[in-house]
């Protein structure tokens, strides 16, 4: 397994990390390579627009989509 350092760290971030380490019940460090992990190894929970489209009911008819003519505006002049 690798190491990674990271130095130079706003003392803010790092009182955070350590806030939600023991919030989780983890050390800081468990809970740093838990975030890494969580946002680098995510698998893709969203669904592709396709699939979106293809789970949205079958509901009313063509003709409600269909377009209305623009005969533009009445001018009077």
């Amino acid at each position: 397994m690798a190491q990674l350092i990271v130095r130079n760290l706003d003392e803010e971030v790092v009182r955070r990390l350590k806030l939600r380490a023991a919030q989780n019940g983890r050390s800081t460090e468990a809970e740093h390579r838990a975030i890494l992990e969580a946002v680098l190894l995510e698998r893709s929970s969203q669904e592709s627009l396709k699939q979106l489209l293809q789970s949205m009911p079958d509901v009313g008819e063509d003709t409600d989509f269909d377009r209305i003519e623009d005969r533009g505006r009445k001018v009077d002049l």
